[in-house]
């Protein structure tokens, strides 16, 4: 897909995978629509839109989606980033967070995805990118909710592209290790971590999903810090 004009929405674009994918498509050419429940720091470019969205409400998710559309037109491509992770043992783990996590990684985006479907399926058009985790391709002692959210949000990724794919719309499942992120509530270092992707790392691969031939579909990307610690 020739990305300059298209219009894109990603969510959880305020700071980390969303915000670079963000400034890596704008650079491209494209026309970005960032829904979070913050605008990103920083990010000031005169095809950058930011629509206040909370993901785990889908009423949100329709207001956003509706706003995009009277403002930029119909989007060709979706990116959905937005999720949390909660770390700990099964017994005692919060029974709040738990909802928490697959009201955002796994409700929100079967909110996102079905907000843009009939559009993009009518122009025969687009491309949806779930990111995922490694987390969703084996268990974690410790990790046991987060990773369950994973594995459903694969499953879904792989249902979807056998359900759209002869619509013209792709889906890919990104799958990153350990990234440089906020993730699970730390801060980034001022230096780059060697033993971590960082999130350009990720946005490259989404770019190069996107950017795939129109009679090919990436539809899973596995991705490692070459040499973790």
């Amino acid at each position: 897909m020739d990305l300059r004009g298209k219009v894109a929405i990603i969510t959880g674009g305020s700071k980390g995978i969303g915000k670079a994918t963000a400034e890596a498509l704008l650079a491209k050419g494209a026309v970005v629509a960032g829904w979070s429940r913050s605008a990103p720091d920083g990010l000031q470019h005169e095809n950058f839109h930011f629509f206040e969205c909370n993901v785990q409400d889908e009423q949100s998710v329709q207001q956003a989606y509706s706003a995009t559309i009277d403002k930029l037109g119909a989007a060709q491509i979706l990116v959905n980033n937005a999720g949390i992770g909660n770390m700990g043992a099964i017994d005692g783990f919060p029974s709040e967070e738990w909802h928490a996590m697959f009201d955002t990684n796994v409700h929100g985006v079967f909110y996102c995805t079905k907000a843009v479907l009939p559009r993009m399926k009518q122009q025969g058009e687009g491309h949806i990118i779930n990111v995922a985790s490694l987390a969703g391709t084996a268990g974690s002692a410790g990790m046991a909710g987060y990773c369950a959210t994973k594995f459903a949000v694969r499953g879904f990724s792989d249902a979807l592209f056998k359900e759209v794919r002869q619509d013209g719309v792709r889906v890919t499942c990104v799958m990153p290790g350990s990234v440089e992120t906020n993730f699970g509530g730390t801060e980034p270092g001022q230096e780059p971590n060697p033993h971590k992707m960082q999130p350009e790392d990720i946005a490259d691969a989404i770019i190069h999903a996107l950017e795939a031939p129109k009679a090919t579909m990436i539809s899973e990307i596995q991705m490692r810090p070459s040499q973790p610690k």
